[in-house]
């Protein structure tokens, strides 16, 4: 891969700033767009990202300092002999100069090399220096299966430190050469603005690279591509999705904290406070930032072969406002009853060995919002299912009674490690099959935990990592990721639950369904 260097982010306008004692800040509009027309030939400012990889498409990624046109090569070689080239879209500030394309037409499981370039609108053939990527496609038949996910980006204060290594645990992450990268929520903390300075409880100070952006609270439409642009500072979360296909999930923290619809917020540090309004903000620079797809509903099921399907569910849009969580009335919750409708039709018409269920808020950990209000599926009551439980308890007594065996959910949002394994022998409801949950974060954040598991479902907690006090720093240890393997031979799934480093905390292997 083709990094960003030094000479090449000042020309961006990315390191244009002075330095401030206990951080690095760089100065306004850096990661905006430039104020100015610059001279020379464009410059890809933010590197490459491809997303949305199926077994004959994906989504390719740039961002320019200009108006330009993306122009896309890809091939099976690293040399790109017999490259296709695909000429792209025009950059304009209108997507903050940055741009996509689907790519059509692809050979299924294999690995494929794209360079990408944009060339001025005002002296064509003058072009950038190209930048390089690679991806995965999904397969058609049955072949080994690996991916890793996470959650939760640069939060509670935790930003890029160099003197502590950057975002590592996108370098271990890369190591373990995985299909793709689900992203589980939280892949920005709007609502977490950055100090220059922490000082550890050691006594050693975290030095964060800040941006204007990252200062308050993101309201504006630039202050949210800011979260984004922020986060591509990083060499090690460069190089990964560089080379991983994502798959991003959208939580609460690229808006502001456990959001609803209609939320009206009476935080301070907002002038705007119609939390509808930011969220249309936030959505269109995720939309932007992010190598996502152009149309359709969040929710989606990505098929990869005959072992897997994976379904992404949007637990965010639908919302219904926080409060105790224990209404009676099947048509609230988190879905919304087409989301709902789908999943149900979805799951039952899979024929794929796995139906893995990314949700961007855990099934069985309480996770409270003030006092009385939940914010997740459970409240803390181990009866039947009231409130958002009656979804899950609808979803999966449906999937029972089909017949569908192989789900498991994945999850992040609680910034800490676990896995959860739920069976009706020790529920309060008994019209589902045994599955389990695996939880994994936060990427680069405060690590907090453990939260108390809701009897409901039955759960039992068979794995935890989880800090000795609330907020330790990634410097501290506590960062998470998990990786999954399914075996092309015997279609068993083994999952690792990962730290920081890439070191496996605890593993399991569970036998073909």
């Amino acid at each position: 891969m083709t990094e960003l260097d030094r000479r090449t982010l000042l020309r961006a306008g990315l390191l244009a700033g002075t330095g401030v004692a206990g951080g690095a800040l760089l100065g306004p509009g850096a990661l905006a767009g430039p104020a100015w027309r610059p001279a020379g030939r464009p410059v890809l400012t933010h590197g490459v990202q491809s997303g949305a990889a199926t077994a004959d498409s994906a989504v390719l990624w740039t961002r320019a300092d200009r108006p330009g046109r993306m122009i896309v090569e890809v091939s099976r070689r690293p040399d790109f002999r017999g490259a296709r080239r695909v000429r792209g879209p025009v950059l304009t500030p209108d997507t903050d100069l940055t741009g996509k394309v689907r790519l059509r037409g692809l050979p299924g499981a294999e690995r494929l090399h794209y360079r990408v370039r944009v060339e001025s609108l005002d002296r064509p053939g003058l072009a950038s220096a190209p930048l390089t990527g690679s991806l995965t496609t999904a397969p058609h038949q049955r072949r080994d299966v690996r991916f890793v996910w996470t959650g939760d980006i640069a939060g509670q204060g935790w930003g890029i430190a160099p003197d502590f290594g950057g975002m590592e645990i996108f370098r271990a992450m890369r190591a373990c050469r995985p299909d793709f990268f689900l992203c589980s929520g939280d892949t920005v903390y709007a609502d977490n603005p950055l100090t220059e300075t922490v000082t550890l409880p050691d006594g050693r100070v975290w030095r964060n690279l800040v941006v204007p952006e990252k200062l308050k609270v993101a309201e504006s439409l630039a202050e949210f591509r800011g979260q984004f642009a922020y986060n591509l500072l990083d060499e090690h979360l460069r190089a990964f999705v560089a080379e991983v296909p994502q798959v991003n999930q959208w939580d609460d923290h690229e808006v502001t904290n456990n959001w609803y619809p209609g939320e009206v917020l009476t935080d301070s540090r907002y002038t705007e406070r119609r939390v509808d309004v930011l969220a249309a903000r936030a959505r269109r620079a995720f939309d932007e930032w992010l190598p996502t797809p152009s149309r359709g509903p969040r929710y989606r099921r990505l098929p990869y072969g005959p072992l897997l399907d994976l379904f992404v569910l949007d637990m965010r849009t639908y919302k219904d406002p926080n409060d105790g969580n224990t209404y009676a009335d099947p048509k609230r919750g988190l879905l919304g009853a087409e989301q709902r409708a789908w999943l149900i039709r979805e799951l039952t018409r899979s024929r794929a060995t796995w139906k893995i269920i990314a949700i961007d808020l855990p099934l069985g950990l309480v996770v409270p919002d003030g006092a009385g209000a939940q914010e997740g599926v459970a409240q803390g009551d181990p009866g039947a299912p009231a409130g958002r439980e009656l979804e899950f308890a609808q979803v999966l007594g449906a999937a029972h009674r089909a017949g569908v065996t192989g789900i498991v959910f994945l999850t992040a949002d609680v910034h800490y490690t676990a896995a959860h394994h739920y069976d009706p022998a020790r529920a309060a409801v008994a019209d589902f099959t045994p599955f389990w949950e695996f939880v994994s974060g936060p990427a680069h954040a405060g690590a907090f935990g453990p939260n108390a598991l809701d009897g409901t479902f039955g759960p039992r907690a068979v794995f935890v990592n989880a800090p000795p006090r609330a907020n330790t720093s990634p410097a501290e240890g506590f960062q998470h990721f998990g990786e999954v393997q399914i075996d092309a031979e015997t279609r068993a799934l083994t999952v690792h639950l990962r730290d920081r480093a890439g070191r496996s905390l605890w593993t399991t292997t569970l036998p073909t369904p």
